[in-house]
């Protein structure tokens, strides 16, 4: 049976919700590309199908190095993008993290917004440019309470596995008087492929909560398939491969 008192904890954050704008990367009247950072050993990594133990370090028409700074410049010099995704991959999956790391390159490019899934995230006074992605594959029915703490300044992450599996909590991919404004449907069996995104499931919860904001996340291809979600109402994309590949390019922005 749902905690009464969690219930009621989340019900008095709904009337608190905080008001986000540009600088957090979500009010916007067009599509939104946002780049994907995985961090793992020190590294970027090339994330690809879920299968993290396999990850290697990238490698990327952007830039020959595979060190954050580098990779960070190499987006940069394709396109002005205000906002970047980082996942601290050792911190999800309960071995050692990149908090310092990151903490530095907050404050190195302070103008920026960087949405970051660092696992399991209690509520804190974090930087102004960080926001915290909570995925539900770290999240249980025993702490799911704790989300409504961030007083709807997250990003909450609902995550499918490998082979399409719901990834920790069940309620939470139900219960959306838990979810923030802004919901990714992360789907990792799609990234990192040339599967392309999985537009029924996003169309699935498009339907049942056009209220959400809802993010694609795995599977872009190329310009096609932006112009396919945009196509669709969705509003940002999170995306490293196409980039890194070269599939999109710069005078590809442009046409969206």
């Amino acid at each position: 049976m749902f905690d009464y008192v969690c219930l009621a904890t989340i019900t008095n954050s709904i009337f608190q919700l905080v008001n986000l704008d540009d600088r957090h990367g979500f009010v916007m009247n067009t599509i939104k590309l946002v780049p994907v950072i995985d961090l793992k050993h020190g590294v970027v990594v090339h994330a690809k199908e879920g299968r993290r133990e396999q990850y290697q370090p990238i490698k990327s028409i952007l830039t020959p190095y595979s060190d954050i700074y580098s990779v960070l410049h190499g987006f940069l010099n394709l396109h002005s993008f205000d906002t970047f995704y980082i996942a601290d991959l050792d911190a999800i999956t309960n071995g050692d993290n990149h908090a310092n790391l990151i903490r530095q390159v907050l404050n190195d490019f302070s103008e920026i917004t960087f949405w970051i899934d660092a696992g399991y995230q209690k509520s804190q006074t974090f930087p102004q440019n960080y926001f915290p992605v909570l995925g539900s594959e770290c999240f249980n029915a025993d702490n799911l309470c704790e989300l409504a703490n961030f007083k709807n300044r997250f990003v909450l992450s609902l995550d499918y596995g490998s082979n399409g599996e719901m990834l920790g909590a069940k309620k939470l991919f139900t219960q959306i008087e838990l979810w923030s404004e802004n919901v990714i449907v992360m789907t990792l069996n799609r990234v990192g492929s040339s599967q392309g995104v999985n537009v029924d499931l996003l169309e699935h919860f498009k339907q049942k909560h056009s209220e959400k904001n809802f993010i694609a996340a795995g599977g872009v291809r190329d310009i096609e398939d932006i112009k396919q979600l945009k196509a669709s109402g969705i509003k940002h994309v999170l995306l490293a491969s196409a980039l890194h590949s070269g599939k999109i390019t710069k005078t590809d922005f442009a046409k969206f």
